[in-house]
């Protein structure tokens, strides 16, 4: 019985730290990238020197605050990993995957938005694979709360 729990709780805390590592990259990408990301090109039927610089400003804020969100998700994922999770403090059980839910359900909502209603083909699939992780970790691992822990 004790090998099964400590067994699911590491799959749980891969499947999170994975979605905490791809979301370290992602932030990285997007908060230093000097244009947009080839999808958006598609999106918009034209290359990066086509849009006004007015414009790019604008891309370039929304693409490094976008890339601020991923990696504070991240830095957050591993914190709580590394803590209260190890800890196995119970709220941390529920946070995890709430925390992946609440950044990665609108970044899905918002891709399948592009590609529905645009030429472009954004990565929906990793925002779809973050949801799943919150998911399956919860699934794995998870205490009902009672009391106060």
């Amino acid at each position: 019985m004790f090998a099964d729990h400590s067994l699911r709780k590491r799959a749980a805390g891969l499947s999170y730290g994975i979605t905490a590592i791809v979301s370290l990259v992602l932030g990285g990408i997007y908060a230093v990238k000097q244009s947009f990301m080839p999808y958006h090109a598609d999106a918009l039927s034209m290359g990066w020197g086509e849009v006004e610089a007015a414009n790019q400003v604008l891309i370039s804020a929304l693409m490094t605050v976008a890339g601020g969100g991923w990696f504070t998700v991240g830095v957050v994922i591993l914190v709580l990993l590394v803590f209260p999770f190890r800890s196995d403090r119970r709220w941390a059980l529920y946070a995890l995957p709430a925390v992946i839910l609440l950044f990665y359900l609108p970044n899905l909502w918002a891709t399948l938005s592009v590609l529905q209603n645009t030429p472009g083909n954004p990565p929906w699939q990793g925002n779809a694979i973050a949801c799943l992780s919150a998911v399956v970790g919860f699934a794995l691992y998870h205490k009902p709360l009672k009391g106060r822990t």
